[in-house]
């Protein structure tokens, strides 16, 4: 039994097909709409979320599978063991979906787990993402060859799309991130991915023109919010808050940043529209930023499939 909590179980000739096999069922839809009958699938929500709720829900009812939703405030994770609690949900369900605040407890319930288990996000990773990341690149441009570069912070969706270009060995991802947030990741995370040389980290300090000279040259832009969405409207960290937006604010992406660019423009949403990414560029890619989301699901079907053992392509 394997479980996604982030990339390390999976080679890339799995991860190439789960990816075919969500390119057939966004295509195809009609072919898999009993592939997953009977299966019951449990969503626990330890942070917000509109995107993985309702990617992950729909698409199992869309395999003919049910799903049953719990906020972690609402349960006895909260209250309990966590572990009993965890093998005790397996006993009702097949298949089960976590968004959660610490990776930690990812992988606590990864190593614990009776069922297949798949990270819906948590402050190290966000698979799910970057696999719709993979697939809207599949789409776009029928290959993942490309170069794409992520301006932002080191976060969680960061690191899973270094793992993911590292582990793939196509294409290659340059990081552009003056911000690094605390995600925890191996002390060698980066260093093994730039050794790969599908990882380029770019120097945070290059002046903006050489920056602009990059973006000249890419066939993607990437980026993600600045603040993570549970502080942005938080008052204790108003201050905090203030001093990155004051830093981050010349590396938005605006019209004048892509001047010369042919470049797509991707945002893993929600977006903070005026900060990371200004309102002209949202309204020229917006349906490639919606296409970016709606893939969610589909990559999701994939992944749920293949955990289940119908990960075949009909």
């Amino acid at each position: 039994m394997k479980n996604m909590l982030n990339f390390k179980e999976h080679s890339k000739e799995e991860l190439m097909q789960i990816l075919n096999l969500a390119l057939d069922m966004k295509k195809n839809p009609e072919k898999y709409s009993k592939v997953l009958e009977g299966k019951k699938l449990y969503t626990l929500f330890e942070k917000t979320s509109t995107r993985t709720f309702l990617s992950f829900t729909t698409g199992i009812t869309e395999l003919g599978g049910t799903y049953y939703n719990q906020l972690w405030k609402d349960s006895n994770f909260v209250l309990g063991e966590p572990v009993s609690e965890l093998r005790y949900v397996g006993r009702n369900v097949d298949i089960i979906m976590a968004r959660l605040i610490k990776n930690e407890t990812v992988e606590l319930f990864g190593a614990n787990t009776t069922v297949p288990f798949i990270n819906g996000c948590d402050s190290t990773y966000h698979p799910c993402q970057i696999l719709a990341d993979a697939l809207t690149l599949l789409e776009k441009f029928g290959t993942l060859n490309v170069k794409f570069l992520y301006i932002g912070a080191k976060n969680n969706v960061f690191n899973s799309l270094v793992e993911f270009f590292s582990k793939m060995e196509m294409g290659t991802l340059y990081g552009l991130t003056p911000l690094v947030n605390d995600t925890a990741v191996e002390a060698d995370f980066y260093e093994k991915a730039k050794a790969t040389g599908y990882y380029v980290e770019l120097n945070p300090a290059m002046s903006m023109e050489e920056a602009k000279s990059y973006v000249k040259d890419m066939d993607v832009l990437y980026t993600d919010t600045w603040v993570d969405m549970e502080f942005f409207n938080n008052p204790a960290y108003a201050e905090q808050k203030e001093k990155t937006l004051k830093m981050m604010m010349p590396y938005q992406i605006n019209d004048e940043f892509l001047e010369g660019s042919k470049a797509i423009v991707l945002h893993d949403m929600p977006m903070h529209v005026g900060f990371e990414i200004s309102q002209e560029v949202v309204d020229k890619n917006l349906e490639h930023i919606l296409d970016q989301a709606e893939n969610r699901r589909h990559a999701e079907k994939a992944v749920m499939a293949t955990l289940l053992g119908k990960g075949e392509i009909l």
